[in-house]
């Protein structure tokens, strides 16, 4: 079989699994943040703000559908998915990526602090904020909504969350 999965860096067949993974992670958290910006823009009153909302709701629906196209080269069969409407999943899953970046910042915060109050407060934060996300990712888990051993399944969430929030009336 002559099978080459990258390509000439153009033309591909397949994405690697490091990849795969983090277009996952891309997709979806843009689709939860689009869910809430389109949840959101309804209440801003001011003029210059709701233009700042309209301005990030076009642009991850532009990154999400460019995004989804890669799909086609992983383990997702289109026609298996089904759509569930439930606020559980949003909400945690809007938890789960706050309590991620909070990880990711005060991770990086540490790295640049010399203060050791200031560095022990943040490494405090930090365990704080890693507990959480192990908590929410596990209730998440739990109830199906995160489907972290199956990518074929967690792929298939990604796209089914990223067309509601792509079709979702803002």
């Amino acid at each position: 079989m002559n099978y080459q999965p990258y390509g000439d860096g153009q033309n591909y067949q397949q994405l690697a699994w490091h990849e795969t993974l983090e277009l996952h992670e891309l997709v979806a958290f843009q689709a939860n943040s689009l869910i809430q910006f389109k949840k959101a823009i309804k209440k801003v009153q001011d003029g210059e703000l709701k233009n700042l909302y309209l301005e990030a709701i076009e642009g991850i629906q532009g990154n999400l559908n460019e995004l989804l196209s890669f799909y086609n080269y992983g383990p997702y069969p289109e026609d298996h998915y089904e759509m569930r409407s439930d606020e559980a999943a949003f909400f945690s899953g809007s938890l789960l990526g706050f309590t991620k970046t909070s990880v990711r910042s005060y991770a990086i915060a540490i790295t640049e602090t010399a203060t050791p109050a200031l560095h022990e407060t943040f490494n405090r934060h930090l365990q704080k904020a890693i507990n959480l996300h192990y908590k929410v990712f596990t209730y998440m888990y739990r109830r199906g909504y995160y489907s972290s051993y199956d990518l074929t399944k967690l792929r298939m969430n990604d796209v089914k969350s990223a067309k509601k929030a792509l079709n979702m009336p803002y």
